[in-house]
């Protein structure tokens, strides 16, 4: 297609690219192009914007009535609810092809150029002036605010070197040095978390958002760019750690607040789509109950008290989760032989590594230490998804075979086979699982996984004790009136015998 495209901007006359075509803003552009998706959206399923799940009803109309209205927009959201993403995605909007005058910093529109330098090129060439072209991802410019950056990073400062180089004056428009924001003229420009920009670097966006143009040091030209401006922000940064100015604040047309996934179902989406679950040299299955538990930490993690709700609880902790759940699961396959690669409730807590560095602390969990909470965490996620699939499961006569006595270890020690084996000897456990759709024809590593799921379920709701070798044993209710009883004989023990030293004591005293 690039070979088809003008290299000339004689050309580029005769083509359909037209001074009326190429006269549009980039804001008029993203705004055609949305109208046109937004029509032929009742004869296609396909998202406005690809990848971004959960936000069809919410977020999505919002950017919509943003992009329609042409406004420079803020999205305010949480860490790890996709806001990158969807600043990226708006260059799906974009035009596949844009052409530029060849070599041009500014990326200048042939009919209407910007920089000294493309007017002095089609001045010298005319009609021979060469045309490059940009893609959408072409024209997307993105910036990551620090405190470190300057006013010279975003708009533009004199280079001297290229003065000396060129034998410029020092005012000659021809030793402008661009900063990001004119070398992304007719593009898409993103700063993300702009709060961390400092106050002054943050009043130098005035010009551009209000009146379209920026003035670069030291030079009396104003460079009327044509340019999308969005930003993002943490709320809370919004507020704390640092702020927009206000006059910056009221130069942004639309304000739109992102969120977690609002269910369970949303979220196992997203880290289907998000998480390297597809791996070679391994047939994986990972059953629905493991998504669930793996999403459910997430969310239990956000309502509870002793994890700090400033700082958010990231979508990126399910999808690292999986992931090291899934390596897990894979390291115990490729140590006995199996074929199947199958996650269990026990994988997810070797994924402690994945989990402790996303979730911030308040200081009644630091007092209790991040490993403790965690596990408290899962624990209570696993009881959570028990409850939707054993909730009227009588497991009675589990407990009692543990109560009698009776124990079993599930760990990485042994293959899929030997456990299944090990498990068999509960009486009616493999009865129970039937809600999981496990029956005898199913596979071991299948089988196992479910039956570890029923175990840490009961374990969970304290019903069974477990150790930190994963051995199950009788519950702590169990455990406890077993300790008192023990407790109870070693105090009889103890008083017979002082009772028996006394008569001792007493005999010897008589004689």
């Amino acid at each position: 297609m690039a070979n088809s495209l003008p290299s000339t901007l004689g050309a580029l006359r005769a083509s359909e690219y037209t001074p009326e075509r190429l006269s549009r803003s980039v804001k008029d552009e993203l705004r055609d192009n949305l109208i046109a998706r937004l029509r032929a959206k009742g004869t296609s399923d396909a998202p406005l914007f690809p990848g971004i799940v959960g936000y069809e009803d919410t977020v999505i109309p919002q950017i919509v009535n943003a992009v329609l209205s042409k406004h420079n927009f803020i999205l305010l959201g949480l860490r790890g609810q996709a806001k990158s993403r969807i600043l990226r995605a708006l260059t799906t909007l974009l035009d596949p092809q844009c052409p530029y005058v060849a070599g041009s910093e500014l990326r200048d529109n042939p009919y209407f150029p910007l920089s000294k330098f493309s007017r002095d090129l089609i001045a010298k060439l005319g009609d021979n002036t060469p045309i490059a072209w940009m893609t959408p991802d072409d024209r997307y410019v993105e910036k990551l605010a620090t405190p470190d950056v300057t006013v010279a990073d975003l708009v533009g400062d004199i280079d001297p070197i290229k003065a000396a180089r060129s034998n410029q004056d020092l005012g000659s428009e021809l030793t402008m040095h661009y900063g990001l924001l004119p070398r992304a003229n007719r593009g898409i420009f993103a700063i993300n978390e702009v709060p961390d920009l400092a106050g002054k670097i943050q009043v130098a966006l005035f010009n551009i958002m209000q009146e379209g143009d920026v003035q670069i040091k030291g030079y009396p030209v104003r460079l009327k760019l044509d340019v999308a401006i969005v930003f993002s922000a943490n709320p809370e940064d919004y507020t704390a750690r640092g702020k927009i100015v206000t006059p910056l604040k009221d130069r942004i047309g639309s304000e739109i607040r992102t969120h977690y996934p609002e269910s369970v179902e949303e979220a196992i989406s997203i880290t289907t789509q998000e998480a390297w679950s597809k791996r070679p040299n391994s047939n994986i299955d990972i059953p629905y109950y493991i998504r669930q538990i793996v999403e459910q930490i997430a969310f239990s993690a956000r309502e509870d008290k002793k994890v700090d709700k400033r700082s958010g609880v990231s979508q990126r902790l399910p999808i690292s989760t999986m992931e090291l759940v899934l390596s897990n699961a894979e390291r115990r396959a490729f140590l006995h032989g199996e074929t199947l690669v199958v996650p269990r409730v026990g994988d997810i807590y070797t994924a402690l590594p994945g989990i402790s560095g996303k979730i911030e602390l308040e200081y009644e969990g630091e007092m209790r230490g991040a490993d403790t909470v965690i596990r408290e965490i899962i624990r209570a996620s696993v009881a959570t998804v028990f409850d939707q699939y054993f909730a009227d499961t009588n497991t009675q006569q589990i407990e009692q075979w543990f109560n009698l006595g009776g124990t079993v270890q599930l760990n990485d020690a042994q293959p899929s086979a030997g456990s299944l084996t090990e498990l068999q000897q509960i009486q009616g456990l493999v009865e129970k699982l039937s809600p999981l759709k496990i029956n005898a024809k199913s596979k071991p590593e299948i089988a196992v996984s479910a039956a570890e799921f029923l175990l840490e379920g009961m374990y969970a709701h304290k019903r069974l004790s477990r150790t930190e070798e994963r051995a199950f044993t009788a519950g702590e209710k169990k455990q406890r009136n077993n300790d008192a009883a023990n407790y109870a004989e070693k105090m009889r023990e103890r008083e017979q015998d002082r009772d028996e030293a006394a008569r001792n004591r007493t005999r010897r005293g008589f004689n």
